[in-house]
This record gives structure tokens, sequence and C-alpha cells, in this order.
């Protein structure tokens, strides 16, 4: 079984490297939008192939990039427009099913690519060299450049691990190059005798994340330091966008790396804790997919309600997931999604649901029926640990996963 991590490599540019390297990365976002644009006002084209044949001559003369790169830029801009059209049907049913009365617009326009991030092909834009180094092509040619890393993941490059494409990302307050490589790396393939344990995992804000196992051990992981300083940078950003300056423009592109960096550390740091303190598991996570639409709460239109809205909405739970599953894999574990429906409402003990288990929506969950009194989000991480126990039988006993679960990192 295959499995896909990142390696951010650190590239030491000399200045005319440096230069170099930022002006194909400018040529290249300049040919995107040509493309886009190209795109949009031919009927919003997502088809790659038709794409390159009809722009990649004036994308070598005009922005003169090297021929892999010519044809990675409709691939791209291609792929844009699917995940686009994907969107819009999927508005157009939800606003027929009445989850929803907003149209999706993103493609009233041609899409504009703003990052100057750009792809490499392995092999074709770029090699690994000896002494950790690696040779890169530019609108001048090739550069060969060291490079520093994760440990592990450079021993992995130098291993001779099967290397993938790569992503050219500048980091603009540290005026840095980094090159973020994938590798794909070899585990073994889950069966149901190597996941020993099963457990549920429930996010939330208070909790960013509480675990359960169906031995009845549980763990919470708080997210009572984090949760104020989000909050905060939520007031802060407010205020400055209402401010409208170019200054305020300035703080709010550090605020908002700051807030990213906060809530991708601490993402790490608390699916490293979950995978470590259960390998060898069948980790059970919320299918958390179009759930804005599937819920209620985003009709309300008072004051309260958006607030509301806002703080539901403040965490990248989605890259948790991600975090979790990917950590699994390396662990001999294995994540899946399992259905989201009700599961802080359902009692784990008798299986009574309806909302009044929570009494004001709080923490505590009494089961209506037979007074099971328990923490909700414990409640929560076990129903999933019972629904991810669920689908491992049928594992177990069909040989295939049920349709019901939503395999991750596969």
């Amino acid at each position: 079984m295959q499995t896909v991590v990142t390696a951010k490599l650190k590239l030491n540019t000399t200045p005319e490297q440096f230069k170099a390297l930022r002006t194909t990365q400018l040529a290249y976002r300049d040919s995107l939008n040509y493309v886009s644009q190209y795109a949009f006002e031919h009927g919003k084209m997502s088809n790659a192939v038709r794409l390159q044949d009809a722009t990649y001559e004036e994308i070598r003369l005009r922005f003169h990039l090297p021929s892999q790169m010519a044809c990675s830029v409709p691939r791209q801009v291609g792929a844009s427009y699917k995940t686009l059209w994907t969107k819009v049907k999927n508005n157009a049913v939800h606003r027929k099913e009445g989850k929803t009365k907003k149209r999706y617009k993103g493609l009233d326009k041609a899409p504009k690519f703003i990052s100057p991030t750009l792809t490499y092909q392995y092999k074709k834009d770029y090699t690994f060299k000896k002494e950790q180094q690696v040779s890169i092509l530019t609108l001048e040619g090739r550069v060969i450049v060291p490079y520093t890393g994760y440990n592990k993941h450079v021993a992995l490059i130098q291993r001779g691990t099967e290397i993938g494409a790569s992503k050219l990302w500048y980091d603009k307050p540290k005026k840095q190059f980094y090159l973020l490589v994938s590798l794909e790396i070899e585990t073994a393939d889950p069966t149901p005798e190597t996941h020993k344990q099963v457990v549920g995992v429930d996010v939330g804000m208070r909790y960013l994340a509480v675990t359960a196992t169906m031995q009845g051990d549980c763990t919470f992981h708080s997210g009572k330091q984090i949760v104020p300083k989000a909050n905060h940078s939520a007031r802060l950003r407010k205020r400055l966008q209402k401010k409208g300056t170019r200054s305020a423009t300035r703080r709010l592109v550090a605020i908002s790396g700051r807030e990213r960096r906060l809530k991708q550390n601490t993402n790490h740091v608390v699916s490293k804790r979950i995978v470590l303190q259960h390998p060898q598991s069948l980790i059970g996570l919320e299918h958390l997919t179009d759930i804005r639409e599937r819920t209620k709460r985003r009709k309300g239109k008072s004051a309260k309600q958006r607030k509301a809205n806002r703080t539901f909405s403040k965490w990248s739970f989605a890259e948790l997931h991600s975090m979790i599953a990917y950590k699994a894999l390396l662990h001999r574990s294995m994540a899946i999604k399992v259905d989201a429906n009700s599961t802080s409402q359902a009692c784990p003990k008798c299986g009574h649901t309806c909302k009044e288990n929570r009494p004001n929506k709080g923490l505590l969950f009494v089961c209506q029926n037979c007074q099971y009194t328990l923490h909700a989000d414990l409640v929560g991480a076990r129903n999933i640990a019972m629904r991810t126990l669920l689908i491992r039988q049928d594992w177990r006993g069909t040989g295939l996963l049920s349709v019901r679960a939503f395999c991750v990192g596969r």
C-alpha cells in the first residue's frame, strides 16, 4: 500500500539563483492566468488536452516557459475548472433540495491565480544530486541548489524512495524558497486482524479532539489555550478589515500567516498524540463533508447566529483529519470516515436519539429514556467508535470495507 507524504526542503540559494527562481515563478503564474482567461472565453473549458493544443505555442512564445512547464500549465488550469464545475453542479443540487438558497459564483468570471507557486515534474523539471543538492529548471536553464530538511525526509530521498511531483513555494515574509516534494512510502496492506483496537475521534472547539475506545479508555485534547488566540485573531482581523488602509492590509497578511502556523502546529501535535496512543488501531473519524449545508444553523441571520457560525468555522478540522490519516498509516493503523449524523444526540447505552438529550445544547448529555449521563463530546466519540466497530466486523466477515466507510489516505 502506498502512502504519500510531503517533504519540505529549504533551498539555500545565491542571489542569482533566487532571482532566476522568482522570475520563473512569476512567469508561470502569468501563464496560468492567460490560460484561465482563454478557457473562460471558450465555454469555461476544462479539457486539459484541448487547452494544451490551443495555448501551448503561445505559452512558449509569450512567457518563455520550458516545454514541460508549458504542458503543466493547461493541466493545472483544467483541473481547477473541473473542480469549479463540480461545485456548480453540487450547488445546483443543494438549491433544488432546499439545503441552500445561495448560488455558487465561482465561474461567473475567469478564476485568477494569485499564488506564484509552480509545479515541477520529477526527472523532467528537477532531479536530486549527491551531497544534498537539487537541480531545478528555470527560464535561464538549470540551477543546482543545496537544500536542508527534516532528517527522516532527507534520508528517504537519498535512499531512493519513489519521488513524485513537487511545488516551488515562496515564503514572502521570510524571502525564502522551499521545495515541497511528494514521497510515496510503501506501507503494509491493512487487514482486520492487524487492527487490534477500535478508536473513535470526535472533534470540536472546546476540545479539539476526544478519543474513546471500546475498552472504556478516553482522552481529551483541550483547545483551552488555543481557542482564545484564534478568537483574538478574529477580532483583530475584523477591526483591520474595517480600517482598510495599506498598513492594515500588511498586518492582516502577517496575522493570517501566524494563525495558519498556529493551527497547523496544533493539529500536528494533536494528531501525533492520538496515533501514538493507539498503535495498530482502526481509527474512526466523522464524515464532515458538506456539514455546513447539512446543518440547520446556516439558516439563521441574527447577529447571534452569525457569531455561532463563525465560531464553528474557526478551526481546520479537515486538516486535523488528514494528519491523523497519514500518520496512522505510518504506524500500522488506518483511519476511516463514518456517518456523523446524530453522534452527540444518540445514547450509546440504549440508542435513544433526540435533541433533548443535550439540555441547552451544552456539554452534559442526559438520555431522556434511560437517564444515562456523560460528557457530550465523549458520547460522540463512543458512538463513532461503535460505528467503526460495526464496519470492522463487516470487513472481517466479508473481506471488504463496507460502503458506509469512507477510507482516508488511500
